[in-house]
């Protein structure tokens, strides 16, 4: 039975109702415990308020250091962050390692963001000097998801803490591993106990950190939680909201030379981690006629031809889905795109090793009718062929997202068209969709989020700035009116 509860330096258990985690590729348990109560949720900010107001007091190469030295830390446990990543929700061996070290790049970004984003800085004046430095919030409260459980949480409480703020960290329910071994990096590189608090549990557990005392929210996930925790804030602007919500991303092939090339962006854009990420093409505009028909004969025999398999297979591409659940969701939304007027090309299946496990699919929804503006988060791609290349850009564009999308075409006057008229936060050229940089902002526009990017941009909703005039002595100001 693992500890649920991580305050003021030492793992407690939960109180909380009893919960576990399957691995969706052998359906052996990963983690178990009980959830936080919503007494220890308090005690946990509590005890994050506690420590912050010191935090911010030291100077920022204090903060630095020992942000540096937890990248480190984060360095020599990778091989057992890629196996509780692994365990928990699916992800291939090598991507799971890919993760880890995204956790340790994200340390450095976010030390150079912080330096350019949200530092000091002085300029002289007439009277004396202008000062702009930045203050952080307090008590942030962050929001892991399960498909980055890692790398995005890690994403947030980084920059936090280099701001001066703390954290109380709930990760998902469906890959809760990783915190653990997040919380004994912190603590071999020296962070100061109740600075990083971590609360395990579902709704219930989340549900009271949302109510608790805390200045700032940083979440990814679905946009349906994104907007219930948007309307549970409304009339309260002094709690700040980072929310990152997915997208129903397109992806444009026109008329590129190389057709096997476009077939592979395609399928990296599409199944890359079982289409578990936000940034994912999930729907495919292509021209009509005999070019179009071989774009997709070749995208067809690339999803045949993935390899799926456990976190232990080096050769797999795809892993199993984070649970049964969600594999039956990704079969359950293909059949309501087959109702709709959809015609499979390459079905999704369940297959018969059990657990998360599914083929990939392929569906030409073209002459469907009233397809819901949904993200579906599974290895499901959308064909839809038009007569010409606005209305490609129009088709794109139909929907209430603009997290990420992309072009793959040697013509660069419609990718400056596609450049200037595409609604995409991240918009990619001959590139998979699923590709971000981390020195870059990640976030876009409509129900992908609350236009507070993440990446390179977090360090902007970790502080606030302060602006100040400043005059070595007090001086009459003569102003019109003024008494002499």
């Amino acid at each position: 039975m693992a500890k649920g509860v991580y305050i003021d330096g030492a793992w407690h258990d939960g109180a909380g109702d009893r919960f576990e985690k399957t691995d969706p590729a052998t359906g052996e348990i990963s983690w178990q415990g009980e959830a936080a109560t919503v007494a220890q949720v308090h005690d946990a900010v509590t005890s994050a308020r506690t420590a912050q107001v010191g935090w911010a007091h030291r100077p920022q190469h204090d903060r630095t250091r020992i942000l540096e030295q937890y990248a480190e830390e984060l360095a020599r446990r990778a091989p057992a962050i890629a196996d509780a990543i692994s365990c928990d929700m699916g992800k291939t061996g090598w991507e799971a390692l890919a993760e880890a070290g995204a956790m340790k790049a994200k340390v450095a970004i976010s030390i150079k963001a912080q330096v350019e984003r949200a530092g000091t800085e002085m300029a002289e004046a007439a009277f004396g000097s202008n000062h702009l430095t930045h203050r952080p919030h307090g008590v942030m409260a962050v929001l892991g998801p399960f498909n980055f459980p890692g790398h995005l949480p890690n994403g947030h409480i980084v920059p936090a803490l280099l701001a001066g703020n703390s954290c109380v960290f709930k990760p998902s329910e469906l890959a809760p591993s990783v915190a653990v071994i997040m919380v004994e990096a912190f603590e071999a590189a020296g962070l100061p106990e109740g600075l990083l608090n971590v609360v395990q549990g579902g709704r219930t557990t989340g549900a009271a950190l949302l109510d608790s005392d805390i200045n700032g929210l940083l979440f990814t996930g679905s946009a349906q939680t994104g907007l219930y925790f948007h309307k549970h804030f409304a009339g309260r602007p002094e709690v700040i909201l980072a929310l990152e919500m997915g997208g129903n991303n397109p992806l444009i092939i026109w008329d590129p030379a190389d057709i096997e090339a476009a077939a592979d962006i395609a399928a990296q854009s599409a199944f890359l981690t079982t289409g578990q990420r936000c940034s994912c093409a999930r729907r495919v505009m292509l021209p009509e006629g005999r070019w179009g028909d071989q774009v997709v004969e070749a995208f067809v025999a690339r999803a045949k031809g993935l390899v799926i398999g456990s976190c232990d297979e080096e050769e797999a591409f795809m892993g199993p889905l984070v649970s049964e659940r969600a594999a039956q969701n990704a079969v359950d939304f293909q059949t309501m795109l087959s109702k709709a007027g959809g015609k499979p090309l390459r079905r999704l299946k369940r297959l018969d090793r059990g657990g998360g496990f599914v083929s990939a699919g392929i569906v030409d929804v073209t002459d469907a009718h009233h397809i819901p503006d949904e993200e579906l988060f599974g290895p499901v791609m959308q064909i839809i062929r038009v007569n010409s290349f606005d209305a490609a850009i129009a088709r794109a564009n139909d929907t209430r997202y603009g997290l990420s999308g992309g072009l793959v075409s040697d013509d660069d006057a419609l990718w400056l068209q596609a450049h200037r008229e595409m609604k995409a936060g991240i918009l990619n050229r001959n590139r998979p969709t699923a590709g971000a940089s981390g020195a870059m902002p990640f976030g876009g526009p409509g129900l992908s989020g609350n236009f507070r990017p993440g990446a390179y941009y977090a360090a902007d909703y970790c502080a606030w700035p302060q602006a100040s005039q400043v005059s070595d002595e007090a001086e009459r100001m003569g102003a019109i009116g003024f008494p002499k």
